[in-house]
């Protein structure tokens, strides 16, 4: 499995993500936030799902219908890491999603410590009903979820009636949308909410290390 890896050999941790369902781990969004992760000093791992690597082969598939399809490949990359150090998985959007549902078997494993997911798809677009937080309501392990006020997969308002575990915390990047883009009449830009996403990452992981 091909990997990538930014950020300073020596840090104190390690974060594994894995890409949305429709971008691989050198899109634009991953490349920027693991560089940015990286300078906060944290190591970066990226790696793919068979799925999205055979696309670079012709030999790819569509995204998978469920993310269970590839929860083993997550659990397969963790055991095969020897990174002597602690371990934190996530991901962007699916990535992040499939990352949550095996988290609290590595937790309790104690081959994890903690999730982190940008851009949690709460549901599908348009479709608010369809939710995708029932494993959510009881997780155990330390979570962060970096979310746009306005992602059309979960806005503030939306995320705020939901029943989340306490043990997942949620900063908001404002007027993001489901990259963390705001609207030009915010004032803010696409880079400043990836980098402040970044350092609350960072930040986040340091606190849960003490």
């Amino acid at each position: 499995m091909n990997l990538l890896r930014d950020g300073p050999d020596d840090a104190a941790a390690v974060i594994v993500l894995a890409h949305g369902a429709g971008a691989p781990m050198d899109s634009r969004f991953m490349n920027d936030f693991a560089k940015a992760l990286g300078t906060s000093g944290l190591r970066v791992i990226r790696f793919e799902f068979a799925y999205m690597a055979g696309r670079r082969t012709g030999e790819g598939r569509k995204p998978p219908s469920r993310a269970e399809r590839v929860m083993g490949e997550y659990r397969d990359l963790v055991e095969s890491l020897d990174e002597g150090r602690p371990l934190f998985i996530g991901g962007k959007s699916m990535g992040g999603r499939v990352a949550s549902m095996v988290a609290d078997e590595l937790f309790a494993a104690g081959k994890i410590a903690g999730l982190v997911c940008l851009g949690y798809p709460f549901h599908p677009p348009g479709q608010a009903a369809k939710l995708r937080t029932a494993h959510l309501e009881g997780l155990k392990t330390p979570a962060l979820i970096c979310q746009g006020t306005r992602d059309p997969f979960g806005t503030r308002e939306e995320v705020a009636g939901y029943a989340l575990s306490k043990a997942i915390g949620i900063y908001w990047l404002e007027d993001g949308d489901h990259d963390f883009r705001p609207r030009r009449e915010s004032g803010r830009t696409a880079k400043q909410n990836l980098n402040d996403a970044a350092d609350a990452v960072a930040e986040w992981v340091t606190a849960a290390l003490r």
